[in-house]
């Protein structure tokens, strides 16, 4: 038990604050607190950053390093964006983003519509993400292109921080 922290009188505000959120004491604000900035700073520490991953509705987060980005557009102009990030934990991340796919057009050939200015359609279906943790590179193989993994393969076993005896 650690007793006698002073917290300062213009700080007591956010001490209540982070109480709610913790789950009213300040014990249990103080020790999430604590057990966020270990994780942090030891992971900074090993070289890695905070990877914050944003999806639809949600947010990823971990230590990590980014062993690489792949990307590909399809025909029609929707892009896929390929990550694999090395958590600190050694697991390997995959975060798959997808553009949202547009299609438009016309209803007629007549050179005005094409300008915008005749009658045209649309469509719009949103773009998804996909997080995925898995445990070696190998198992990523057809999860992604090949040529990507293949790249990145090399690279994995790598440590984030190499320190040099100079």
């Amino acid at each position: 038990m650690v007793r006698g922290i002073e917290i300062p009188d213009e700080d007591l505000p956010l001490l209540e604050r982070a109480q709610g959120l913790a789950g009213g004491t300040p014990s249990a604000a103080i020790s999430e607190a604590l057990r966020r900035y270990v994780e942090t700073e030891e992971g900074r520490r090993q070289g890695y950053d905070e990877i914050v991953i944003q999806g639809v509705g949600d947010e990823r987060r971990f230590p990590g390093v980014l062993l690489g980005e792949w990307g590909r557009a399809s025909r029609s102009g929707r892009v896929e964006t390929f990550r694999v990030y090395r958590s600190g934990k050694g697991t390997f991340v995959l975060h798959v983003d997808r553009s949202p796919d547009w299609v438009s057009g016309s209803e007629s050939d007549d050179w005005l519509s094409h300008l915008g200015l005749g009658e045209t359609s649309w469509a719009f279906v949103p773009g998804d993400a996909a997080v995925e943790v898995v445990g070696t590179i190998e198992e990523l193989r057809g999860k992604i292109p090949a040529e990507f993994h293949d790249r990145i393969a090399g690279i994995a076993e790598r440590p984030v921080v190499e320190d040099l005896d100079l």
